[in-house]
């Protein structure tokens, strides 16, 4: 026989401890309170909660699948009816387990569980709302000043030189930045050049002196490149 996932079991066997916790969810369910062991309230409380979690879904699979637990329509029904719509803005707990002492006898120790239908109070419903408030806006806030970072990173990244942008795909200078330079022979044309318009800009610089700083030569020497001063 496959012994349980944790904890004793209940009655005899496997089928026997099914059975038996569900008859005990049924009589929870009918009379809202019972009285058993620890032990037995302790292993019904997750397994009447599960129940409880798919009459509050509703749907036609969940009340059939209750009903291969338990066989007393009746009782399925006030389950999917009165408890699911008495516990709808609770987000789980729906059993409590009070302890009332040893029984006479055996000594067992005993308790009452029962279902928690009073309604959620005020404070706990603003608790929950901020709650989920406080999780939806912080991904927001922590999100924003990575994205502004990565953008700086990158812009830092394509900017070479000092005083340069990089290639444009289209080959039209970006705002101030009207000097083309080419990396393959390291040389610069200023507008108005005679090579500036066919030449295609590898990289982009504001002025003769940036390009001169980072390394490029004026394209014919200083001479064709003088336009610049015109």
């Amino acid at each position: 026989m496959p012994t349980p996932a944790k904890g004793p079991r209940l009655g005899g066997g496997a089928a026997h401890e099914r059975l038996m916790l569900a008859n005990l969810s049924a009589a929870l369910f009918e009379h809202k309170r019972i009285t058993t062991t620890v032990t037995k309230a302790k292993r019904l409380k997750p397994y009447a909660e599960r129940l409880v979690t798919f009459a509050k879904r509703g749907d036609l699979a969940s009340r059939r699948r209750v009903l291969g637990l338990i066989s007393n329509k009746g009782i399925v029904h006030e389950l999917f009816t009165d408890i699911a719509q008495a516990v709808e803005n609770r987000n789980g707990g729906y059993t409590r387990i009070t302890k009332i002492g040893n029984r006479k006898g055996d000594n067992a120790p005993m308790a009452v569980i029962e279902l928690v239908l009073e309604p959620v109070s005020a404070k706990q419903a603003v608790v929950a709302e901020a709650t989920q408030a406080a999780a939806k806006a912080a991904p927001v806030a922590e999100e924003a000043p990575v994205v502004e970072t990565e953008a700086a990173e990158t812009e830092a990244a394509e900017a070479k030189y000092a005083g340069s942008k990089p290639a444009t795909a289209d080959n039209v200078a970006p705002e101030g930045f009207e000097v083309k330079g080419n990396e393959d022979s390291m040389k610069y044309h200023v507008p108005g050049s005679r090579w500036y318009d066919a030449t295609v800009a590898e990289v982009w610089f504001d002025s003769a002196e940036s390009a001169a700083a980072a390394g490029f030569v004026p394209a014919g020497g200083d001479a064709a490149q003088a336009v610049e001063a015109e």
